[in-house]
């Protein structure tokens, strides 16, 4: 007996609807995370019966990006994990400084709270001028929050002290204007971000980077989409390349482990291996 009002099965019945419909797959995401979000949709919308919020997802696209939206996780933050930054600030951007031009790739980037993060740790080095950060995800709507740079006031005290145990240099608040109820960052980081849609069960490579951040997305994967993501990451790597995951996230018994070594016991950065 399911403890949740839509069966397994059926949840599989939408994601394969999804998928045929509007090319979003779901498939292979971890089965407990993605049935949560499914049947939480599902009472939240209050929807009589199964065949009703089936008819919904199918017969209106607008709902459907809706459905698509509350399965794929959006919780972020400025300078989420400050000791990862610290280790970016010292370990990682000192190599990028070698670089004539910097590309970075931020995937599965939700918001882009720690997009803007990135941007300020280069704009401290001197490299934001030679950089450009591609900042993508699945969700369109969470992009284009990321894509004006406003983000709450309220939060701002604590990506505040986010940023001084990162080891910011400067005063927070010089980075962004108070608008209103927003937080809106100053263009000169913007300028530097491209966001733009992009699958990383479905699309492929578009680019070769120095540094490919993606951070807390593969958890919500099983192993065999984990194995194929970080594949591609390896694939769209320069040689001595670095590859930056989430805390509970790991390169080991993957099909990768051999091309990397750990740069940090503690942060969870890579390097690619030169063959």
């Amino acid at each position: 007996m399911s403890k949740y009002p839509i069966s397994e099965q059926e949840v599989n019945v939408l994601l394969n609807d999804v998928w045929e419909r509007y090319g979003y797959d779901f498939t292979e995401y971890a089965p407990a995370s993605i049935n949560r979000r499914v049947n939480h949709l599902f009472q939240m919308d209050r929807f009589p019966s199964f065949a009703e919020y089936r008819y919904r997802i199918i017969s209106d696209p607008g709902y459907a990006m809706r459905f698509v939206e509350e399965i794929t996780v959006n919780v972020t933050e400025m300078f989420r994990d400050p000791s990862f930054y610290q280790v970016l600030r010292t370990h990682v951007l000192p190599v990028l400084a070698t670089y004539p031009f910097i590309r970075v790739w931020h995937a599965g980037c939700s918001t882009g709270e720690e997009v803007y993060s990135v941007a300020i740790l280069l704009k401290e080095a001197g490299l934001l001028q030679k950089s450009v950060i591609y900042a993508t995800d699945i969700n369109v709507s969470v992009l284009e929050k990321g894509r004006k740079g406003l983000f709450r006031l309220s939060q701002m005290q604590q990506y505040s002290r986010n940023y001084m145990e990162a080891g910011g240099r400067e005063d927070f608040s010089s980075y962004y204007t108070a608008n209103y109820e927003y937080a809106k960052f100053r263009e000169d980081l913007g300028e530097k971000i491209i966001f733009s849609p992009h699958n990383l069960v479905t699309d492929g490579s578009f680019n070769e980077f120095q540094l490919i951040i993606c951070r807390n997305v593969l958890i919500y994967f099983n192993k065999k989409l984990q194995d194929r993501v970080l594949t591609l990451f390896s694939d769209s790597l320069e040689q001595l390349g670095f590859l930056a995951l989430g805390s509970k996230e790991t390169l080991s018994f993957t099909s990768v482990t051999r091309k990397f070594r750990q740069l940090d016991n503690r942060e969870k950065i890579w390097r690619k291996m030169q063959l």
